[in-house]
C-alpha cells in the first residue's frame, strides 16, 4: 500500500507496531489540542505512543497512554506528560466511528503524528487485533518481498 504524500508535511513519529499488532480497516485525519510545552517537545521528537489508543467518552474522542515528555526549557507552566488529549473531530464522524466499533468490536489506535503546515495531526486507524497466526504470516510476506527486492537489485 502506497502512502500519498501531502505537501507541507513533516512527520514526527509513525507507530511501527501497530501494523503488526492490528488490521486497519480505515484511516482518519484528526487535529489533536496541545499545550505549548507540548507542541515544543514534539518539535524536538521527544513522544512514546506505542501503547496509545483513543477512545469516544460524550460524543469526543480522548487519546490516551501518549506520552509527550516535558519540555527541557519549560517553566512552572510544563505539561503533565501522561495527560489525556482530545481529538478534534467532526460529530457526524464521531457517531460513524462509534457505530463501528460498537458493531465489530474495534479499537482506534494512532498510527502516526506529524505536522501538516504547521499543525499538529494525529493519522488515527480502526483497527482489529490479529492473532498470532496472522502475525506470523505477515512476517513472512515481509520476508518474502524483501528477497524478491533483494534478488532484483542483484540482477
Amino acid at each position: 500500500m502506497a502512502e500519498k504524500q501531502k505537501t507541507g508535511i513533516k512527520i514526527i513519529i509513525k507507530n511501527k507496531k501497530a501494523f503488526h499488532e492490528f488490521f486497519v480497516l480505515e484511516r482518519y485525519e484528526a487535529g489533536i489540542v496541545l499545550k505549548g510545552t507540548e507542541v515544543k517537545s514534539l518539535r524536538i521528537g521527544k513522544i512514546n505512543f506505542l501503547d496509545a489508543y483513543a477512545s469516544i467518552v460524550n460524543k469526543e474522542v480522548w487519546l490516551k497512554q501518549m506520552h509527550i515528555s516535558p519540555y527541557s526549557h519549560g517553566n512552572r507552566d510544563n505539561h503533565d506528560p501522561a495527560r489525556k488529549r482530545k481529538l478534534l473531530f467532526h460529530s457526524k464522524e464521531i457517531l460513524k466511528i462509534d457505530q463501528k466499533m460498537k458493531e465489530k468490536g474495534l479499537t482506534l489506535i494512532p498510527l502516526s503524528l506529524y505536522f501538516l503546515r504547521g499543525k499538529v495531526k494525529v493519522e488515527i486507524g480502526l483497527c482489529k487485533g490479529k492473532k498470532l497466526h496472522d502475525k506470523r504470516k505477515t512476517l513472512q510476506e515481509k520476508d518474502a518481498k524483501r528477497e524478491m527486492d533483494r534478488e532484483t537489485r542483484n540482477r
